[in-house]
């Protein structure tokens, strides 16, 4: 018999639906019906405008142009996220895409640095990454392929505007035959036997059926939660922050070159981001509401802006934390209905991606698999106390003292997974991989000593070797600036490659 899945819908547009629905339609290219419904009045979150490199993928995947897209979204250039007062309060450090250097020995490189910064060499963990250089230059270019050229030793991703993505996903979604329906949601039926969902009714009556659902509903959780009760596991002791208030701004007067990369501003109760496009600057404030109001923060925001704000604050509510299971009977969560992070390391939507990933690896017949629905669980539930663990570090390593928030975080208990990272990396500056690690050693290194958290000493293996690596590191960071120092400014390569409409 024929197994086969003939009809899904997904419940719910924005960047989770859309991006689900353009790849469901690029892969299952036959005898499938994708339907999507959406409320324009309902909306979306349309707050997440940073991204991580794997979205290069998926859009490659999808057989996006990069052009394209950049100028459909009003994009720029990412190269990593400057983070500005998170150690102490006049520290800052840049977490780059792509590594610190290249190895040239079997001990990592940032061992050497380690042993040269013991002997008194001052020079910043930071200068080591060609992101850097290039990002604080306002420069960019896209990496070499020649392997032998420090060119080659960096990654990128992109800012954008996320309503822009969704609308242009959309499109692209549609020209490959899904159908879209407006619409609310006003009833969920479940089968009486089996507990699965059946069909979703809308206001108007229209009774919308299914075999596969995917809820793309936002916090909500219309069919995850609200319909089959999967339940939550809060992570904000933590995760304290629990609101958010984003504001966007033009460019400040006379600067029209935004910088390559995101920068996070540790502030009293939180942090803030900015995020800069093509045609205006996103801001954000993610804070704790046990240590400040929604309006202070509003007023705050909007008092540390670079430039003319564009509109009123908007403010959001959240708990830190994923869904019981993101796979529940014949229901996929994807994006803010199976749990939210905050966009500390602009994870939100890769974990849209990573879903989406995961329902084409493990993509049901009519028979619903258990042993199926429960490794996509597992891989689900691993990769986001995985990346949980790696914003908790950013919040246990500071010696901020100066705010009850700071001083909270800095005493807190951490996860058992990320105790024992910290504990390997202080002692000998090792960097323990874990199954359904997103973040790469590299990442967790610029966290570490970024934050001061300078091992005890360095790998035994080093006093073996008998390398003398000062005159290779120096020549590696002259390397890295002279290459940086010749490439075009940053709006030159938007204004060439992929100029977004006025």
């Amino acid at each position: 018999m024929d197994r086969r899945i003939r009809e899904v819908l997904i419940v719910g547009g924005g960047s989770a639906g859309w991006m689900t629905a353009a790849m469901l339609a690029h892969a299952l290219k036959q005898d499938c019906r994708i339907t999507l419904v959406e409320s324009e009045e309902i909306g979306t979150v349309g707050v997440g405008e940073a991204t991580i490199p794997p979205i290069r993928l998926f859009n490659q995947t999808l057989g996006i142009d990069e052009r394209e897209f950049m100028a459909r979204t009003k994009g720029s250039f990412k190269l990593g996220i400057e983070f500005v007062g998170w150690g102490r309060e006049d520290s800052r450090y840049f977490h780059p895409f792509g590594p610190f250097g290249r190895d040239f020995d079997m001990v990592p490189l940032h061992q050497y640095w380690l042993k040269a910064r013991g002997q008194g060499d001052a020079t910043p963990l930071d200068d080591y990454a060609m992101a850097w250089h290039i990002a604080k230059a306002g420069k960019f270019a896209h990496p070499s392929g020649d392997p032998r050229s420090v060119m080659s030793t960096f990654d990128y991703a992109y800012h954008f505007d996320a309503g822009l993505y969704a609308q242009f996903l959309r499109s692209y979604a549609e020209t490959r035959g899904v159908t879209r329906i407006e619409g609310k949601i006003g009833d969920v039926a479940l089968n009486g036997e089996t507990g699965f969902v059946e069909s979703v009714t809308l206001q108007d009556g229209r009774v919308l059926g299914a075999e596969l659902f995917i809820d793309c509903s936002g916090f909500r959780g219309l069919l995850i939660e609200q319909a089959l009760q999967t339940g939550y596991d809060d992570w904000s002791h933590w995760l304290p922050c629990d609101r958010a208030v984003a504001m966007p701004c033009d460019h400040p007067e006379g600067d029209r070159n935004p910088t390559p990369y995101t920068r996070s501003t540790a502030r009293e109760a939180g942090w803030q981001w900015r995020i800069p496009l093509q045609h205006r600057v996103g801001n954000g404030y993610v804070f704790c509401s046990s240590f400040l109001d929604e309006t202070r923060a509003g007023e705050l925001l909007a008092s540390r802006l670079d430039g003319k704000a564009l509109a009123d604050p908007r403010a959001l509510r959240f708990t830190a934390g994923r869904r019981k299971l993101h796979w529940n009977r014949n229901v996929i969560a994807v994006g803010l209905a199976s749990g939210f992070l905050e966009p500390l390391e602009s994870t939100s939507i890769h974990l849209i991606q990573a879903n989406i990933s995961k329902i084409l690896a493990l993509f049901p017949d009519k028979d619903f698999d258990p042993a199926t629905r429960d490794e996509f669980n597992r891989v689900a539930h691993g990769e986001m106390e995985r990346i949980r663990d790696f914003i908790i570090l950013h919040y246990k390593l500071t010696q901020r003292q100066d705010s009850e928030l700071w001083r909270h975080v800095s005493a807190m208990a951490v996860p058992d997974t990320l105790q024992l990272k910290i504990d390997h990396f202080r002692r000998y500056g090792r960097l323990t991989a874990r199954e359904l690690d997103l973040f790469a050693p590299p990442s967790w290194l610029a966290v570490h000593i970024g934050q001061n958290n300078i091992p005890d000493g360095h790998d035994p293996l080093l006093d073996y070797r008998g390398v003398d690596a000062r005159d290779w590191l120096a020549k590696l960071r002259q390397a890295m600036a002279g290459e940086a120092a010749r490439l075009p400014r940053h709006a030159d390569v938007l204004a060439r490659h992929c100029a977004a409409a006025a």
